[in-house]
């Protein structure tokens, strides 16, 4: 599976951007797809995760603002990311894993084996 990110950008605190991710490869539709991201300084943190049947699981700072999606027709993932404030600033890289489980939540990077080449997204206040 290839990834391409797209979609970052310099917003406002308070607006809005919609992260978009590219996949090629006839697994997509199989696989576990997520965002991660990585402020200077910081190590790539789990962002949100969906399961190839739709369900989806979020870090607690970005519940009730972001929303992650999947259309496995277009073999495309997005990040909907509102309300967004300067601690959001960050690189953000789309995933993609082999994991199966419908009761577990793949939260951890080393649970993706391929990954996007990041997006920049800052957030001014």
């Amino acid at each position: 599976v290839q990834l391409q990110a797209s979609g970052g950008g310099l917003v406002q605190a308070g607006g809005s951007l919609r992260l978009s991710c590219a996949a090629s490869g006839r697994t997509f539709s199989s696989s576990v797809m997520g965002w991660f991201r990585q402020a200077p300084g910081n190590e790539r943190e789990f962002v949100a995760t969906i399961k190839w049947s739709g369900n989806t699981y979020y870090t607690d700072s970005v519940k009730g603002r972001f929303t992650i999606s999947r259309d496995n027709a277009r073999n495309m993932v997005y990040l909907q990311m509102n309300s967004l404030k300067p601690e959001d600033t960050a690189v953000y890289y789309c995933a993609a894993g082999p994991g199966s489980s419908t009761t577990y939540y793949y939260t951890r990077a080393i649970e993706y084996a391929y990954w996007g080449q990041g997006t920049q997204v800052t957030v001014s206040s």
